[in-house]
């Protein structure tokens, strides 16, 4: 008897523990590794030479120094507008394409290969063909930016496909709903977290690709912020236009996650997490 006795009092006390830490909010957790770790490298960054590194408070300074200027705003407006651009167009082009490969056998066996086949492809290489193709203005860069982001919705749309549960494509089909009303009522619902994630993933791949065509084409915005300010060895500088990208891909990746909580509420009941 006393054992069991002492066996509801541990599960009583692991149940408190658990629901204690459950109870911390995330971005408490999240506030406190940034802090700590800009802390550190407040720490250690002093010691490290100025020519091979930099710590928090000097970038902060130099980020101070370039938005009283105006020339991050101006940056940022130029980098953002080719990005919008090929990110806008990836979506749009990558989620029906990756729809249509993976409903239907026909495309999947047409068009599988050459979507495969491109998130593979180095498309960097294929930047100085896109120059003589484009010119070095603003439609290189969306193409650049375009061609990195658009395989990964596609590939995680069509992916989405495939796992939709076959039954309840049946269930559609006891209906007899055409093709079409299945892709667009069943399909496409059951998809979207695969399609979310497909766009998350896409952020990183765009905010590379946006730093990329801005080196290899006209040398502007934050790529050209951090390449005049590496060959003028300002690393305060040079790190200014970095932690801003990192920043933005992080905002982008926030709000993704906002709307796919707005357009898929199910998904967090059906994995069983708790909203933040």
């Amino acid at each position: 008897m006393a054992h069991i006795v002492d066996g509801k009092t541990e599960a009583q006390s692991a149940d408190a523990a658990g629901a204690a830490r459950r109870s911390v909010p995330r971005w408490i957790v999240t506030l406190s590794s940034v802090t700590v770790l800009i802390l550190l490298w407040e720490w250690f960054g002093r010691d490290i030479n100025p020519v091979f590194g930099s710590y928090p408070s000097a970038i902060a300074g130099a980020f101070w120094e370039l938005a009283q200027s105006g020339k991050l705003a101006a940056a940022m407006l130029e980098s953002l507008q080719p990005f919008a651009a090929g990110y806008g167009l990836a979506i749009v082009f990558g989620v029906p394409l990756g729809l249509v490969i993976g409903r239907y056998r026909v495309a999947e066996a047409a068009l599988g290969i050459y979507v495969t086949a491109g998130y593979a492809m180095p498309l960097v290489a294929l930047v100085p063909l896109l120059v003589l193709w484009l010119g070095l203005g603003f439609a290189v860069k969306a193409a650049v930016v375009f061609l990195m982001s658009a395989f990964p919705i596609c590939i995680n749309t069509w992916l989405g496909v495939t796992a939709v549960p076959k039954s309840l494509i049946e269930v559609g089909r006891s209906f007899v709903a055409p093709d079409a009303v299945i892709l667009r009522r069943i399909v496409l619902p059951a998809t979207l977290p695969y399609i979310m994630a497909g766009i998350r993933l896409a952020v990183g791949r765009a905010v590379v690709a946006m730093v990329i065509a801005e080196f290899f084409t006209t040398i502007s915005g934050l790529g050209a912020i951090i390449i005049n300010s590496a060959n003028n060895f300002d690393t305060a500088t040079m790190f200014v236009p970095i932690v801003v990208l990192m920043v933005m891909a992080i905002g982008l990746n926030g709000l993704i996650g906002l709307v796919e909580r707005r357009v898929a509420p199910w998904q967090a009941e059906i994995a069983g997490r708790e909203p933040e």
